[in-house]
């Protein structure tokens, strides 16, 4: 059972005997970890991990009055909160990490927390929340009850499932067709018996937008973004024939919205227990991957995102729309005229490799006596563990990081070069699947902090490499929300 406003207005939901007792989660080796045989309810995770928040310098001189517009992003790890002013720069940020625990309690108190940490959120003029995207809760379309669920982003559905999924596709290199699409997780339900009248698929975003409207309300429809992993035509701007003759018609959202488009004001119990007024425009949603591509700031055509993170993800802006999922490429619309899509794929290689290699205070220590401009004259293939997604589609492909030489520094040398040479090779394969030629990167993620990195990624891709202006969704989520609508096209316009 989820928690009452009033127990969150309160305080109160952290101790609550009754909600703590039903739902406890597994305990989590490591750092942060219980004693043995212990376990922690999400909710306790959450209070025991400091929240941050950031000011800057123009903060304390800033108008109280002053409209500010506040972005949330719901991670694969935690959640994070950003406030905008009228002008696009950033007054504050709140995090909170929630482990391994995940559900709607969770989500709805992590909302609760970052959120309250914000200053000025009175002066709140709107308010936008990005999910994982493919994580999806079957809900009572009556009054937005959770049924089932939720089923997250890397949930990898049942063969049977995805037999039924592709059975219906109109191509088989559909974006759908991914065992983890939120399509597949429809089928899922149906299969068990958990589908069936009154009942609705509704996604990460959807619910917690839900939620700054008022409880016990149906979902306000999805966006397109969150939409196209559930087979929506975001070229048309439609449910297609196909999805509509199928039995996960009933399933669909009644409504899909533009990113940033206006679902309604926030409710009177949700401006209570997080401090927002009344008046605050409450915006559609996005994906986290979106959310962060709109805060890195690119304009143009060839322009591209990476992600460096624990794994390594690309978006580049094209004006073709490119889908191949053998190498999980697929396209989301962004806006504009002329159209532009966003076309993304995502390799394993990335800093899950170098963790379990190096300390992150080895890295920024070795990383300085790399000269960037030289070849380490190692031929490595960074990865994780066996097999490749993309740039080369290869379930068997073995990492290859020896021989290793005695140096720290040269073997960081190397498979930050093989990183590289990676990354490189995924721009070429988005070339050659018609996305166009790339101009330049712009580099969010851990990862872009590491200078050195960079300065080799740039060598071996052969275009700028420049550091994101912004590296966090939330910031995103938050531009979606002081813009709304008008922000895919106006950066899309933008030649």
């Amino acid at each position: 059972m989820l928690p009452s406003l009033q127990e969150l207005q309160l305080g109160t939901f952290i101790t609550n005997p009754r909600v703590r007792a039903t739902a406890q989660t597994p305990e989590v080796e490591g750092k942060g970890a219980t004693p043995a045989g212990r376990r922690s309810a999400p909710w306790l995770l959450l209070g025991a991990l400091a929240i941050r928040r950031q000011l800057t310098r123009r903060m304390a001189g800033a108008s109280s009055s002053e409209k500010v517009f506040i972005g949330v992003d719901f991670g694969t790890s935690g959640c994070r909160a950003a406030c905008l002013d009228s002008n696009a720069s950033l007054l504050a940020e709140s995090s909170v990490a929630y482990g391994d625990a995940s559900g709607p309690e969770c989500w709805r108190e992590a909302l609760c927390k970052v959120v309250k940490e914000l200053p000025r959120r009175e002066s709140a003029a709107a308010i936008c929340i990005d999910g994982t995207s493919a994580t999806a809760l079957l809900c009572s379309s009556a009054d937005g009850h959770v049924l089932e669920g939720p089923l997250m982003y890397n949930f990898s559905c049942s063969a049977a499932a995805v037999q039924r999924c592709r059975a219906i596709l109109p191509n088989p290199d559909h974006t759908a067709a991914a065992s983890s699409s939120t399509l597949c997780k429809a089928w899922e339900w149906i299969l068990q018996g958990k589908a069936g009248p009154g009942k609705r698929l509704v996604h990460q975003a959807d619910w917690l937008t839900a939620q700054l409207l008022g409880t016990d309300v149906p979902s306000p429809g999805t966006d397109y973004h969150n939409a196209l992993k559930l087979g929506y035509d975001v070229e048309s701007l439609q449910w297609p024939d196909w999805l509509k003759r199928s039995e996960v018609a009933p399933l669909l959202p009644e409504k899909v919205l533009s990113p940033g488009e206006t679902v309604g004001y926030i409710g009177a119990g949700p401006a209570s227990w997080l401090g927002l007024p009344e008046s605050c425009r409450v915006a559609a949603g996005t994906t986290d991957s979106i959310a962060a591509f709109l805060a890195a700031g690119t304009s143009q055509v060839g322009e591209a995102v990476t992600s460096l993170g624990s794994t390594l993800a690309i978006k580049m802006r094209s004006l073709v729309r490119v889908e191949d999922s053998s190498f999980g490429v697929y396209s989301h619309r962004l806006g504009g005229d002329p159209l532009q899509w966003l076309v993304g794929g995502a390799s394993n290689t990335g800093g899950v490799v170098l963790r379990k290699v190096f300390t992150d205070k080895a890295l920024k220590h070795l990383s300085a006596e790399i000269d960037a401009e030289a070849d380490s004259g190692l031929d490595y293939y960074p990865l994780p563990c066996k097999g490749q997604r993309f740039p080369i589609s290869d379930d068997n492909l073995e990492p290859r990081l020896e021989p290793r030489p005695e140096s720290d520094a040269q073997f960081l040398h190397g498979i930050l070069e093989g990183m590289a040479r990676i990354e490189a090779a995924s721009f070429q394969k988005l070339e050659e699947l018609g996305a166009g030629r790339l101009r330049r990167v712009v580099t969010a993620g851990g990862g872009a902090k590491n200078p050195t990195w960079c300065r080799i990624r740039q060598r071996l891709i052969g275009v700028p490499v420049e550091s994101a202006e912004w590296t966090e969704a939330a910031c995103g989520a938050a531009l979606l929300a002081m813009k709304g609508v008008s922000l895919l096209g106006a950066l899309a316009d933008q030649k």
